[in-house]
């Protein structure tokens, strides 16, 4: 019997006789998952005209652009444009925008705008222009003053911020103005805003600046500047057809403290404020960072 089995297992199947096949195991590429912008706003600047005319019909049209964030600017009406501090926060309950900012002459009235703002729910007064000053001594006296603004803002359950142009970021003195500013401030009363255009068209390097100083600017302005060299005052475009490179710039500005990007747009060609502001919405919405 057993030279019988002994016969018979040399004609056993070679299913049987095979060594047992190893389970294939498929590689695949880990799933890229695109990255967007979960909410961005405007600067309400980029439609003057229209807010002029009618500013509530305004407000309703951006928001329906899909801007989730305004910052406002004082047209002569006042930073609520005429409204009632109650009337304006209902408006923008019923839009679902924040209004977390407005452009204004910090150096005028502050408490009364403060407390104005803070009714609404403003997290920020800007400060959007101080023009070039003649010395670097001047920018000193300007932190300081910033810092007294802010420690006022602060008492108010709000914050300050300075929004730059080129000229701070032009040479003077040897030095880079807005060096001045950042370095004489504190960061517990003074935050930044850096309009990436204008530090852009100065020849500096945005990404390379907010790395300079991570968590000090909390506030951007998004407007791309067409290629060349021309006068950076007519340079400006719709997002996405210029030469600034946003996809990475706001990926890595969002890891140096960047929490607000606030589109602007001052330069309008073949296109109304309005239509721009819809196409630069539509662009941010789309975009991979």
């Amino acid at each position: 019997m057993g030279a019988l089995l002994g016969a018979g297992a040399a004609f056993m199947p070679l299913q049987f006789c095979s060594p047992a096949k190893k389970e294939e195991v498929l590689v695949t590429e880990p799933e890229v998952v695109a990255a967007y912008l979960a909410s961005f706003g405007i600067q309400l600047y980029s439609v003057k005209e229209d807010m002029a005319i009618d500013p509530v019909a305004t407000m309703r049209s951006l928001a329906g652009y899909g801007y989730k964030q305004f910052e406002g600017f004082d047209g002569g009406k006042g930073i609520l444009w005429g409204m009632k501090p109650a009337e304006f926060k209902s408006l923008m309950g019923e839009i679902g925008v924040d209004f977390v900012s407005s452009h204004t002459d910090v150096f005028k009235n502050l408490d009364a705008q403060a407390e104005q703002a803070a009714e609404v729910g403003m997290k920020y007064l800007i400060c959007p222009w101080i023009g070039p000053q003649k010395t670097l001594d001047d920018y000193k006296k300007k932190a300081a003053e910033f810092n007294q603004i802010g420690e006022k803002l602060k008492s108010h359950g709000m914050r300050f911020a300075y929004h730059n142009h080129d000229y701070t970021f032009l040479t003077q003195e040897g030095a880079i103005p807005q060096d001045i500013l950042m370095e004489n401030t504190d960061p517990a009363l003074v935050d930044f805003e850096m309009d990436i255009y204008w530090v852009h068209v100065a020849g500096a390097d945005p990404a390379g600046y907010l790395a300079k100083y991570p968590g000090r600017f909390k506030f951007c302005h998004l407007k791309d500047a067409e290629p060349g060299s021309g006068d950076p005052h007519q340079r400006g475009v719709l997002l996405g057809t210029g030469e600034i490179p946003y996809a990475e710039l706001i990926k890595k500005s969002q890891g140096l403290g960047m929490e607000y990007f606030i589109v602007e747009q001052e330069r309008f060609v073949d296109v109304t404020p309005l239509q721009a502001a819809e196409k630069n919405a539509q662009y941010l919405k789309t975009l991979a960072i």
